[in-house]
This record gives C-alpha cells, structure tokens and sequence, in this order.
C-alpha cells in the first residue's frame, strides 16, 4: 500500500458523542417497541419477529434522516458543527442497525421458503410492471450495501489511498441510498399501512432532508453572488478596517475556488479556503499560534504555508496578497500547495 494505516485518535468529545447515539438508538427502540405501541399500533396483530423488523428499520431510516440534516444544518448555522465533527460513527452505528433490521426480515418472511432465503429475497416476486405489489426489497438491498461500503470506506485511509475526490465521489453515494430507502418504504410499508403515525414520520423525514439542502444551497448561492468580482488582475478582498485579527475573510475566484485571507498579528496571509481532507470551509475557523482549524474535522494549517504541522503532512494552496491603501487584493492565481509566502504586514505600501 502506498499509504499508512493510522488508528483513529478517539477522545473525550468521541466517547461522549457516541454514547449520546447509542442512548439515543436505545430510546428510539424502547419507545417503538414497548412505550408506545399504542400509536404505532397495526392494522393487523403481529408478532415480535416482525416487529422488531419493523422498529430496528424505523430507527435506521431516522438515523439516515438525521445524518442527511447535519450537512445543510451546520452551513446555515454553526451551532450545528459539533454534531458534523464525527458524523462518520453516526453512519457506522446506522449501518449496524440496517443490517439488524435485514436480518430479522430474510430470517422471517424467507426462512420458510422451498429455495435458499436469499434468491427468495430477490427473486420471489418479480413484478416490476405494477406499482401494488411492486417488490420493493431490491430498494432496501441497493441501499443496504450502499452503506456498507461507504461505512468500510469511512476511514481516511481510504481517502487517502483513494485520493478525496474519488472518495468523495463514491461518498455522494448517499444521496441515492437515502431515495432507495425512500423508495423501499414507499413500496413496502406504506402500501397497507392503515395507521398514520409511520407515514407522518416518513413524509416529515423526507421533506426535512430536500428543505434543508435547498435552503443551504440558496444561502451559499447568495454567499457566491456577494463574494463574486472583479475578474482580471489582482482582486480586491475587502477593506483592512472590516478585518478581525484571528478569523478570515473569504473570496470567491472567477474560477469557483475561494480563499481565506487571514489577519494575524497584524500581518495577512492568504491560503485555500478548501481542507485538503473533506473540503472544509477553512476560513470559518480561528487562527490560534499561527495555524488554522478546520471546524469540520479539526484539520490544521499554517497560514503561512499552506502546510499541517508534523508529523500530519497535508498541504493545501497559498496566494500572494498585497494593500493598495487601505484594500486588501489578493492574486487569483494559486501558488503550489505547501508554498510559503511572506506574510504582508498591515499597512504595507503596494
């Protein structure tokens, strides 16, 4: 391999944030299962085979809910970032309960087959043509292997060993894993389901998860179009007076990338706005002793360079800037990740 296997660093936010889930998949669990059968009652008696089935695939597809909410949650408001911090073990712990969910369903509905109980599964109804009776298992297998293949590639080793945009790539696989679970229980439960509890929480779910992607993209929309100028020469960032030593201001390029312009100490420097991990928005974070951390996944860079302090050896792009009285301008083109560049002190003649 080209790349070294690092252990992941666990920590005491770590431990608390994963024993928050499990608590929280415990009472999800309790609640469907003891506390309130009564609201989630159905139409007719069933056993604990399937209700189990049932209660282990509501709280997957709430899980999966949520972890599609904390993206667009965190960019409209910072708040909500800790929750984005270790999303990666949210998506883990789902993917345990989704194949819980799967087991009890093949060990039921298809233990009792003539064939093997898993060509039962995907080849005992077939009619495609219609929409009753329409199987509805091939939904829930496509979104079940889906996220187990993004949960055993979550590691940054594999982003690593991929390189972030493949892996980033085959992580947009989500997207599609969450409409086949849609899809799965469109067709499946909510066929005959006579009490509505369930489709309240489905419908609310889905419509939480397109709500909240769209009101994020029309507030980075809105972003672009006020961080968008000038495109030729040197592009003017902002006035010095409106900085704040410690934080960035942010500008979007002609070409779609965007760069963070930090005073620090009374001197400026510039880098990529974009982690080298997941593309976090490093200009949303605060400088301490001249590094820079991202608040998605705590990823540091030294403003001047570019560079992750040792033994990390992550680089991202640094740009030249330069003061023409009391503006900020900063050239467009990108210097080599890793690049160090003199930081221009504040007051500078251009």
């Amino acid at each position: 391999m080209s790349v070294k296997y690092i252990p992941v660093q666990w920590n005491p936010n770590k431990y608390i944030y994963d024993a928050v889930m499990l608590l929280g998949v415990a009472l999800f669990l309790y609640v469907f299962l003891y506390a309130a059968p009564g609201i989630l009652s159905h139409e007719r008696p069933i056993n604990s085979q399937v209700h189990n089935a049932r209660a282990l695939g509501a709280c997957a597809f709430v899980m999966l809910t949520v972890i599609l909410c904390i993206g667009p949650l965190a960019r409209l408001d910072p708040r909500f970032l800790p929750l984005l911090y270790n999303r990666r073990h949210f998506g883990v712990m789902t993917v345990f309960v989704a194949i819980t969910h799967a087991g009890y369903i093949v060990d039921w509905y298809f233990a009792f087959s003539s064939s093997n109980k898993y060509e039962a599964l995907l080849f005992a109804n077939t009619s495609y043509g219609q929409l009753a009776g329409f199987p509805f298992e091939v939904f829930g297998v496509f979104a079940l292997f889906t996220l187990i293949l993004l949960a055993a590639t979550s590691h940054d080793f594999w982003m690593k060993f991929l390189s972030p945009p493949v892996w980033k790539r085959i992580h947009y696989l989500i997207y599609p894993a969450y409409l086949s679970v849609v899809a799965h229980v469109s067709f499946g439960i909510l066929q005959d389901q006579q009490n509505h509890a369930f489709t309240v929480i489905f419908i609310g779910g889905a419509a939480a998860v397109g709500g909240l992607h769209l009101m994020a993209a029309l507030k980075e929309r809105r972003a672009d179009r006020a961080l968008t100028s000038e495109v030729a020469g040197w592009v003017p960032v902002c006035d010095i007076s409106e900085m704040k030593d410690g934080f960035a201001k942010i500008k979007l390029l002609a070409n779609g990338e965007r760069v963070a312009v930090y005073l620090n100490d009374g001197k400026l420097s510039a880098i990529s706005n974009a982690c080298a991990h997941q593309n976090g928005p490093l200009g949303e974070g605060q400088i301490i002793d001249c590094l820079v951390t991202c608040p998605w996944h705590g990823f540091q860079y030294d403003v001047t360079n570019g560079q992750s302090p040792a033994p990390f050896t992550e680089k991202i792009p640094t740009y030249n800037l330069k003061t023409d009285g009391t503006r900020v301008l900063v050239d467009p083109r990108a210097n080599p990740p890793g690049t160090y560049v003199e930081p221009v002190p504040v007051g500078a003649p251009s």
